[in-house]
């Protein structure tokens, strides 16, 4: 990542369980993500991705069809990039880190989620149904200080005022612990 150039009150890096909770927070939040392969192939494949669950260390946990081209190209590199953003809230989280598929019944049954099923035809049960856990190796967040309201109005103010107001956002590095 870049060198922090923000002021302090700007930039907080969180870590360990603090950061875990931040990745919780917000990728719930927002729910969906751009999900990238092939990290190295201009350009990136990217493709849209509902976020099935989150756990207590942080991993994130995706339902795909073994007959995908994520699959595919996460079985030849597993180091994938998630972009999770949610405009209206001002709220945006990427994270670099490591895919691993998982084809057996104990991990689908703890992702699944209802609305899987207009992707698989036989539900959970469908033998195309694979899990993709992502454990973050490297993250970055931004989101508001004071919630949307409070930033919107201080926006304007300075807008309206001419008074350069960069005290609305706050951002930095999410260490989960994970090594590179």
């Amino acid at each position: 990542m870049s060198q922090n150039t923000l002021s302090d009150e700007n930039y907080k890096d969180l870590t360990n369980e603090e950061a875990k909770a931040k990745i919780k927070e917000m990728a719930k939040d927002i729910g969906t993500c751009m999900f990238c392969t092939e990290l190295s192939v201009r350009p990136i494949p990217t493709r849209p991705m509902g976020l099935a669950d989150i756990d207590d260390d942080g991993n994130l946990w995706f339902i795909s069809s073994k007959k995908s081209n994520k699959n595919f190209e996460i079985s030849h590199d597993d180091e994938v990039q998630l972009i999770f953003a949610k405009n209206s809230d001002s709220h945006f989280l990427s994270i670099f880190g490591k895919a691993v598929i998982y084809k057996d019944k104990s991990h689908i049954d703890d992702v699944w989620t209802p609305m899987a099923k207009a992707w698989f035809e036989e539900g959970k049960d469908d033998p195309d149904v694979t899990v993709i856990k992502v454990e973050p190796k490297d993250a970055y967040y931004w989101d508001t200080k004071y919630g949307k309201m409070i930033s919107m109005i201080k926006i304007a103010y300075g807008a309206i005022t001419g008074n350069i107001n960069n005290d609305t956002g706050i951002e930095g590095r999410l260490d989960v612990g994970n090594d590179l």
